[in-house]
């Protein structure tokens, strides 16, 4: 791509993984990407020379912080013009590109190909954009395809299963820090989780704990963790009403001593005000982006 190198070119040419890259850019500013008009990450040759700088301090004994504190602290680089303002026609076409190759690889059943598109994803747009601009999209299509017989059982559990492990790998990690936790899971019955697993990865990203129980979960286990972790929020999700209705004591018991909160296609406002439950109708993203507001 013209004007700048892809975090992965960039990877490849400092012989430095893309994590530890990201980290190096999170942790001590070391990198100063520019934005292409498509919204996507551009790296310049003086972040290529600032990384090889980097590595040099490492071999020289420093720790990493130390490292970081060197390279910064020497010769700036002349200032680099702005970037162009994102234009929003061009994000919207980049994104619906990559929807359109990820669906092809998908229905394909071509996971390497799935995991080559998801790698551009995952570098370029944050974890929220990939989520709410193209997974989200991508997978309520997927279920209406597959309601339509449009592609097969197969089909849809191959590209769950890709997009649920590509999720689940980002999640690593995930209970750690100090700020507020919350405890995610399924109801006795409930097989999707590929939403919650979304809110919990948002959720983390504003500094949330996450512990996550994921699908069918017994409603005694998530009692039983309730109790023993006191969360500052229980989020229940499920696809089919009725999963909720079978467990209606449960919640009403579990709903007395905790905050919970019940979302998915399942859920409802009424049944939520039934029990003393909270209704979450927005997408995992909005919801977890709200949630951390507060």
């Amino acid at each position: 791509m013209p004007g700048g190198l892809w975090i992965g070119a960039l990877s490849e040419r400092a012989g430095v993984s893309e994590h530890v890259l990201r980290a190096w850019e999170a942790r001590y500013g070391l990198l100063s990407p520019a934005r292409s008009p498509g919204g996507f990450r551009l790296y310049s040759d003086a972040d290529l020379r600032r990384v090889q700088q980097m590595r040099g301090f490492l071999a020289d004994g420093l720790s990493a912080a130390e490292a970081a504190r060197a390279v910064l602290a020497g010769p700036k680089p002349p200032p680099r013009s702005p970037a162009p303002a994102p234009d929003p026609l061009a994000v919207r076409t980049a994104v619906t590109g990559a929807a359109a190759s990820l669906r092809v690889a998908l229905d394909d059943l071509d996971e390497r190909a799935a995991h080559v598109v998801l790698d551009q994803l995952f570098g370029a747009l944050t974890i929220e954009g990939v989520i709410r601009d193209v997974l989200t999209p991508y997978l309520h299509d997927l279920g209406v395809r597959w309601s339509r017989g449009e592609v097969t059982a197969g089909q849809e559990h191959f590209a769950s299963s890709v997009v649920r492990s590509r999720l689940a790998a980002l999640a690593r990690d995930w209970g750690g820090g100090a700020g507020p936790q919350a405890l995610l899971a399924c109801p006795p019955g409930e097989s999707h989780d590929i939403a919650l697993l979304s809110f919990g990865l948002v959720l983390r990203q504003s500094g949330w704990r996450v512990v996550f129980l994921g699908a069918d979960s017994p409603t005694a286990d998530i009692e039983r963790a309730a109790q023993t972790l006191e969360p500052d929020l229980v989020m229940l999700s499920a696809s089919d009403p009725a999963r909720f209705d079978g467990i209606r004591p449960e919640l009403v018991r579990l709903a007395r001593d905790r905050s919970v909160a019940l979302a998915g296609p399942g859920a409802s406002e009424d049944l939520a005000a039934a029990v003393g439950a909270r209704y979450v109708e927005d997408d995992p993203v909005t919801a977890a982006e709200r949630l951390a507001q507060r």
